[in-house]
């Protein structure tokens, strides 16, 4: 009996290894479903969360703020959502909930350009205990919560998020490419580690 249930898990644990491999894969292949792979990941929620809310009419590039608002102000992500589909503006709804344009900034090493001048531009203009009386706009708002999800989510500097931007790529393909290059690390990291293996045995 115990054989059995043994077998059971071993049968188990390998299904959900082979279906987090294939979410994995598709979430790859298609860079829209990628990124709701990438924010449930990051925001430690469920991917099907992500997606009832980019059904609801939450354009993909806008998802990250949702989930950045309702972590920062602790509520249910659907909370966040009632009122922007209410018409109220991200800072209007941060704003609602004690959240100030400081908490927005990203900190980066080198100069800003479009689209991202104008708020930095107001950044660098105020002193910083000024910053909390900044208005962002939404197109300011969807920028920097962005660059602070793919930076930190892909471990790396938020200027090569702005530069990539720049170079006109959306964020839901500047995500796919971030990870597919994981990905063929990965695989060479393998690949290398089988050659040695294969050295060693014979």
């Amino acid at each position: 009996m115990k054989k059995i249930i043994a077998l059971f898990f071993i049968v188990l644990l390998n299904f959900s290894l082979a279906s987090a491999q294939t979410s994995f894969s598709l979430s790859i292949k298609d860079p829209e479903s990628g990124f709701a792979f990438s924010i449930s990941n990051f925001y430690n929620v469920p991917q099907k969360e992500v997606i009832i809310i980019k059904e609801r009419g939450i354009p993909d590039e806008e998802l990250p703020v949702v989930f950045f608002i309702a972590s920062k102000a602790k509520v249910k992500p659907q909370t966040i959502i009632d009122l922007r589909l209410k018409g109220l503006s991200w800072m209007d709804i941060s704003l609602k909930f004690g959240l100030t344009a400081d908490v927005y900034y990203v900190p980066v090493k080198g100069e800003v350009g479009p689209p991202f001048g104008k708020a930095y531009g107001h950044f660098k203009k105020h002193h910083k205990h000024k910053w909390k009386d900044i208005r962002l706009d939404d197109d300011d708002i969807i920028n920097l919560v962005n660059i602070r999800f793919i930076s930190d989510y892909h471990g790396i500097e938020p200027d090569i998020v702005i530069r990539e931007r720049a170079e006109g790529k959306r964020y839901v393909v500047i995500d796919k490419e971030f990870k597919e290059k994981k990905l063929k690390h990965k695989h060479k990291k393998e690949k290398h580690e089988k050659k040695k293996h294969k050295k060693h045995d014979d």
